[in-house]
């Protein structure tokens, strides 16, 4: 099982530089685990891109089509008072916004579990270094 942030799973939606290597992790090791607000984030994504220019309206519904593909398998870590206490020690800790705090403590909670392996894949460096002092191994 791997944790995906929401910039990783973005490559996965829509076309971008690092989509294949994206796309090899799954194949690798399809088992998702996601923050619960990843389909959210990812909306924005793909309605930012729509807005910008970047995605056309057929892209943009490919890309909701993938999301709900993706999203219909993978497991949600659902939003809990652990996640949210570890969230805020992780924001006086590491330079992170709230989200990726968020995202970074749903990966954490899920590895104290039990799921000792866990990997972090991220598409952000910042996070992905606070994930790494954090223990978690990281795919970037």
């Amino acid at each position: 099982m791997r944790f995906w942030d929401t910039s990783a799973i973005v490559t996965l939606l829509a076309e971008e530089p690092d989509s294949p290597k994206r796309a090899e992790q799954l194949t690798a090791d399809p088992v998702m685990a996601v923050w619960w607000a990843a389909p959210v984030e990812c909306e924005s994504a793909i309605q930012r891109r729509l807005r910008e220019g970047s995605l056309d309206r057929a892209g943009a519904r490919l890309a909701q089509d993938r999301l709900e593909l993706l999203a219909g398998a993978w497991h949600e870590v659902i939003p809990t008072f652990a996640v949210r206490k570890l969230s805020r020690r992780l924001l006086r800790t590491h330079s992170l916004r709230a989200a990726d705090a968020l995202q970074l403590a749903a990966a954490l909670t899920l590895a104290e579990a039990g799921f000792e392996r866990l990997a972090f894949i991220c598409a952000d460096d910042q996070l992905n270094r606070a994930a790494e002092k954090e223990n978690l191994r990281v795919f970037d």
